[in-house]
């Protein structure tokens, strides 16, 4: 039998984009169907609702951690909005990771941009950093005092080279 370390994770990690489904909002939503993609993320595999489910799920395979991202482009759908009932799933999807006894871990990039970012010139345009910073702000602010470990940007260099 393998002996992990006291304190070690054990877990999974999603994207909000590839699990929650209907990121409406979004930059890689907008591809998606530009592109004439015949499979699209669409209602995905649902975990925007499913979540509780999909944790209690994960306790009982002796996880005790779980790495998801938050959607920013459901939190600021549009240039400057926060969208404040989508923090509060937010908070409950951490509410529900704690219930299940499971370390929440938060990406706060993981690929995909707001539709309005990205047609700002996206990461393009070296001032366009301050509306990220603006939603890394209200994101800290407000899951915070819930969160101890955060990653700011998933695979960063895969992000660089083939995003």
């Amino acid at each position: 039998m393998i002996k992990f370390p006291d304190g070690f994770f054990f877990g999974a990690a999603t994207s909000a984009y590839q699990v929650e489904g209907n990121n409406l909002n979004s930059d890689w939503w907008q591809w998606e169907r530009a592109s004439g993609l015949k499979e699209t993320c669409g209602d995905a595999c649902r975990h925007y609702e499913l979540y509780r489910e999909d944790f209690a799920l994960a306790r009982s395979l002796n996880h005790n951690a779980h790495r998801f991202s938050v959607e920013w482009s459901r939190i600021e759908p549009r240039e400057g909005e926060f969208n404040e009932e989508e923090i509060g799933h937010y908070r409950r999807v951490i509410a529900s990771l704690k219930e299940n006894s499971l370390e929440p871990i938060v990406t706060l990039h993981h690929f995909t941009n707001p539709l309005w970012f990205a047609r700002m010139g996206g990461w393009k345009k070296k001032g366009n950093v301050r509306f990220f910073l603006r939603y890394v702000e209200k994101i800290a602010s407000a899951l915070g005092a819930s969160v101890r470990y955060w990653v700011t940007i998933n695979e960063p260099m895969v992000y660089v080279y083939y995003g």
